[in-house]
């Protein structure tokens, strides 16, 4: 998936060229220190940045292209909802834009979101909208979550519930690449130190 991949901001690299080949059920775990790179090489994952050198590909193509990004579920530090929405609303959007038809209703019940539904997200607690955010990886099926600190915000029940997800994710042939601080457990990962 990755060959020498160096990602960049502000035109500078931040971490050393990195190599990694995922298969359906792994999980990559970005561990390092806080400015070591983490975000900015998960952000050049999702396609939002371009590579400083290297190749990043998916499937024998570049992760430039749009079967990339029907292919991706991404959930970064901001919590991307729509705060005059509510969680229902937000969660039928995301659905829709990706070209599902899912049940909002099934996708808050994993987070306990089902009494929030109707709820408009810029009422909810910070943790209330990390869960509404990662509610999202349940409106349809992709095949590779990249996961940006996803524990932050998020009780030790939900935590251990986002485990679970990841879990089975990968059981059903997911891939996922998360960067943590150890908030999420993530078994068996694959690491990569930044």
């Amino acid at each position: 998936m990755a060959r020498d991949l160096v990602s960049a901001r502000a035109g500078r690299p931040v971490h050393a060229p990195v190599a990694f080949e995922l298969e359906p059920g792994d999980a990559l775990l970005l561990r390092g220190a806080n400015g070591s790179g983490k975000s900015t090489l998960l952000r050049t994952l999702a396609g939002f940045l371009r590579p400083a050198a290297g190749t990043a590909s998916w499937a024998g193509q570049p992760i430039a292209g749009p079967e990339w990004q029907a292919a991706i579920h991404w959930v970064g530090h901001a919590n991307a909802q729509k705060a005059n929405l509510t969680v229902r609303e937000n969660l039928r959007q995301a659905a829709l834009l990706g070209g599902a038809a899912a049940d909002p209703a099934q996708a808050a019940s994993a987070f306990g979101l089902a009494p929030l539904l109707d709820v408009v997200v810029g009422r909810l607690s910070q943790g209330q909208r990390r869960r509404a955010a990662l509610a999202r990886l349940l409106t349809e099926a992709r095949p590779v979550w990249l996961l940006d600190e996803p524990g932050v915000g998020l009780d030790a029940a939900n935590a251990r519930q986002l485990a679970r997800l990841i879990g089975r994710h990968r059981a059903d042939g997911g891939m996922v690449v998360v960067a943590t601080h150890g908030d999420v457990v993530v078994e068996d990962p694959l690491v990569l130190d930044l």
